[in-house]
């Protein structure tokens, strides 16, 4: 690298005078260094160093580096001097920016004494948050002299109480915005609807004190901010994934040809929306102020997507010269960051730890504003405490000063218990309490050691069936009363009891009985002894109480149900089979055809012909009824053969129906025998003549209250 020499001109003020017509011309070389302001012609252009005598270079050197309490006025300079050519006494204006930190509409730049710098106007950018200093009177210049005492006069201010951070200061000649830590320069090109590929080939062909330019290429946080946030405008940037969709890189100046690492897309871009393949910054009001988007070649036509310009990158490129028309300084905002003590228990000293920003000193307090330090220091030991106390710290700007709490826990006393010894009747959950005057209560079932197995004033403990003990334990954060509080539970056995269902005759009494004796009862009807009598059906319970100390209660349940007395409402026959109809049919109710055989159908078959009784009973006893009915049996056959087996026909039963008549007959109709209560049955002759062997039919009339009934039976012989 080489230091440039200027010739014997004096760099007055520095304008951008490009428009969209200068940018369009692709080919030509623009030096941005040469463009200035004086009475007479311009005078110098670039030349080989061996062609012309040399002049002495221009040089800004300042120095500052000072710590910042916000809502106050510093100065921006220690010292500050300007080195040029004699010859060249001025300049028309010079550029003071807060390139680094910003903090948009807190921070400011101004002069502090105008009246004090009579040739000198400002002109504050609160976006860029540049100052400008220049000419009192368009179109001249200033002395160097005037702008060195000037710079030495410009404060800066934050009007935030909570302000961070460090600001980083650039101080030039000529418009480009400066970054310190990058030692480049930017600046930013209107010109509308430009594509990318002609702001980058007119920002290749572009120079600046001869430095060669290129489209920004963003590599920090610091680059992004100044070049997007705090930019008058915006426009393309030197990104690209033309290549390889997708994979952006950086196209232009030394990093071309290295993929973005660091981006600050906007929202939802890179959206790659009609093949945008170019980095942009997009329009102010769009998302993010500052961040990026993508757009293709040319953008649109109009709106928030249409190209304004583009940003100009000058520095870092192979044999770029050392300049020296920037300069720049730093304040830090001093900060103390103070580690919270560890608590201790009733008393004690404490050591408490902090660290300060920027070297400063940490300033040790016992008071949120004002007073006098108690200690300064990195550490400050307390004297002795038993409360908890507030101390403040700060590292020299009291708008700074931080609170950090000395905390002292007191030890609590032994845990109150409701009761210490607790019951309950039977296998369950018991909700056991206990407080403390401070902290919390721990659970356990040890007297000593053991992990907690519940943390709070009121514990339900989980089923427990025999006899146990619970211990409570007092802390206040860490502070341990070790004096464990024991709960004894006792778990009584409830009396047994066992639900019944009984019956109750209708229109007499039922005795209920609870069915333990010694015990204390009460009674849904509220009597009072182990037994009761009842008339009517119903549920009742009782609740049996042992006594004290258990006092343990079950509930029996008895479930009255009042029985009715059968009444038979008719009898049905059906050669043998006997159904029996009552009034009212109950599931308790049993039948029988004989008087000592019941069951709980009321159906029978193969009654025995002849007079029979149909019993109906309540299956309790009671009552019941009785009610006679008679079985017919019509033999099918008979062999009179005189061996005194089936020697003759007869009705089983028929002798019950004094009015009963049965006529026989042959196979052709003829009447053969009439058979009545003088006469119960048939030999097989007719006029004492044998009948052959044949089917023969009847018909029985038993009244004239009921049916006829007919058949046939066979005579064999």
């Amino acid at each position: 690298m080489k230091t440039i020499n200027f010739f014997k001109i004096t760099i007055l003020f520095f304008t951008l005078c490009f428009n969209q017509s200068h940018a369009s011309e692709g080919g030509k070389t623009f030096d941005y260094s040469t463009t200035k302001t004086t009475n007479d012609t311009l005078k110098s252009k670039k030349r080989k160093d061996t062609e012309i005598a040399l002049a002495d270079p221009l040089k800004i050197e300042a120095t500052g580096d000072q710590p910042y309490c916000p809502q106050t006025n510093i100065k921006i300079v220690q010292t500050f001097s300007i080195s040029h050519d004699p010859t060249e006494p001025g300049t028309a204006a010079m550029f003071i920016q807060v390139s680094s930190g910003y903090s948009a509409g807190l921070d400011k730049l101004e002069l502090s004494n105008p009246a004090a710098h009579s040739t000198i106007t400002t002109s504050w950018d609160p976006i860029a948050g540049k100052l400008m200093l220049s000419s009192l009177t368009p179109g001249t210049n200033v002395l160097y002299s005037d702008f060195e005492n000037a710079i030495k006069d410009v404060v800066f201010s934050n009007s935030s109480a909570t302000a961070s951070g460090s600001r980083t200061f650039s101080i030039t000649i000529g418009q480009a915005n400066y970054l310190p830590s990058t030692g480049h320069y930017y600046l930013y090109v209107p010109s509308i609807g430009i594509s990318w590929t002609v702001a980058k080939s007119v920002s290749d062909t572009s120079s600046y004190f001869g430095l060669k330019g290129y489209l920004a290429t963003i590599l920090s946080s610091d680059e992004a901010k100044l070049i997007g946030e705090q930019s008058l405008g915006t426009g393309w940037i030197g990104g690209s994934d033309a290549e390889t969709e997708g994979v952006w890189k950086w196209v232009t100046g030394p990093e071309a040809g290295t993929l973005m690492s660091y981006t600050f897309w906007n929202t939802g871009e890179p959206n790659n929306q009609g093949d945008e393949d170019y980095a942009h910054i997009t329009q102010p009001g769009v998302g993010i102020r500052g961040s990026w988007n993508d757009l293709s070649n040319n953008g649109d036509p109009s709106g928030n997507y249409q190209p304004k310009g583009y940003v100009v990158e000058f520095g870092g490129s192979p044999g770029d010269p050392i300049i020296q028309i920037a300069t720049s300084t730093k304040i830090t905002i001093p900060e103390a960051n103070v580690l919270t003590p560890i608590p201790i228990c009733d008393s004690g000293s404490f050591t408490i730890n902090a660290t300060a920003t920027a070297g400063a000193t940490v300033n040790w307090y016992s008071q949120a504003t004002g007073g006098i330090p108690l200690a300064t220091g990195n550490s400050y030991t307390t004297p002795i405490i038993n409360t908890s106390t507030t101390y403040y710290v700060d590292a020299g700007c009291e708008s700074n000063r931080k609170s950090v709490i000395a905390v002292v826990n007191k030890t609590p006393a032994n845990p109150s218990v409701t009761s210490s010894n607790v019951s309950r009747c039977g296998p369950g959950s018991v909700n056991l309490q206990a407080t403390t005057a401070v902290g919390l209560i721990n659970w356990y079932t040890t007297a000593t050691g053991g992990l907690s197995i519940f943390t709070g004033n009121n514990f339900a403990t989980p089923t427990i069936s025999s006899n146990t003990i619970y211990y409570a334990e007092a802390s206040n954060n860490g502070c341990l009363n070790t004096n464990r509080t024991p709960i004894n539970i006792t778990i009584y056995t409830p009396p047994i009891v066992t639900d019944q269902d009984v019956p109750l005759c209708q229109n007499q009494k039922a005795t209920l009985d609870a069915g333990i004796s010694g015990m204390n009862y009460l009674w849904s009807t509220g009597a009072t002894s182990q037994t009761i009598e009842v008339t009517s059906g119903g549920t009742y319970t009782v609740d049996v109480t042992s006594q004290s100390p258990e006092s343990c209660t079950s509930r029996k349940t008895i479930k009255v149900d009042e029985h009715e007395i059968p009444l038979i409402d008719r009898i049905d026959v059906n050669g043998t089979k006997v159904v029996i109809y009552l009034n009212k049919e109950q599931d308790y109710f049993e039948y029988s055809v004989d008087g000592t055989n019941f069951q709980d159908s009321n159906i029978f078959y193969d009654v025995p012909g002849g007079l029979q009784t149909a019993y109906a009973r309540e299956e309790n006893g009671c009552g019941g009824t009785a009610k006679n009915f008679v079985v017919l049996v019509f033999p099918a056959f008979f062999t009179p053969n005189n061996d005194t087996f089936n020697d003759v026909w007869e009705v089983t039963g028929m002798e019950n129906y004094p009015q009963a008549q049965v006529t026989i007959f042959d196979r052709y109709g003829k009447l053969i025998a009439q058979l009545t209560a003088s006469k119960m049955s048939w030999d097989g002759t007719f006029n004492k003549a044998l009948l052959p062997a044949s089917d023969y039919w009847y018909s029985l009339k038993i009244d004239n209250t009921q049916p006829v009934l007919r058949g046939h039976f066979s005579l064999k012989r």
